[in-house]
């Protein structure tokens, strides 16, 4: 393999969320692009950009959550639905053509910005409020990712999806 040539593209940027500044649990708002800053998360989510840990007193590692969209899709056909509409299972980022949970524990480039995998989502009651049942398909490695932001940038839906340094 030629070490001159960049890592494959893996995946790409299916569709973009944002947590509104409202109460928790209400929609998010779709959007087709935004902006990541290091150790803060996504400008603009209301719920979670710039949080500090009560237990650290440092950034929170929860900046952005994502989400394979082929993983929605199973779900809502497993449960007997024809589809889950973007953005309701509440991932900032949802996905097509990689598998986020293998890459926890790496850094992954998504358009201009770098973000660390950290560990796997862990799916809350809001799950079963769309559909009966959601929440429990969505453990052991079936509900997506938590990353922090390591480099500041844009992402855009279309954005490429690449693991650095694999």
């Amino acid at each position: 393999m030629d070490d001159n040539h960049p890592p494959s593209i893996i995946g790409h940027v299916a569709s973009l969320h944002l947590h509104p500044p409202a109460a928790a649990g209400t929609p998010l708002e779709n959007v087709e692009a935004f902006e990541v800053i290091a150790e803060k998360g996504i400008v603009g989510n209301g719920r979670y950009f710039s949080r500090i840990s009560r237990s650290t007193g440092k950034p929170s590692r929860r900046q952005i959550s994502l989400i394979e969209r082929e993983q929605i899709a199973t779900h809502a056909s497993d449960l007997g639905r024809k589809s889950i509409p973007p953005g309701i299972v509440r991932a900032n980022i949802e996905t097509l053509g990689i598998k986020l949970v293998e890459l926890v524990g790496h850094q992954v480039q998504i358009g201009e910005a770098i973000l660390y995998f950290y560990e796997q989502r862990t799916p809350c009651s809001k799950m079963d409020a769309i559909c009966a049942g959601l929440r429990k398909m969505m453990e052991a490695g079936r509900q997506g990712v938590l990353a922090e932001v390591v480099q500041s940038g844009c992402i855009r839906v279309g954005d490429s999806i690449q693991p650095l340094n694999r």
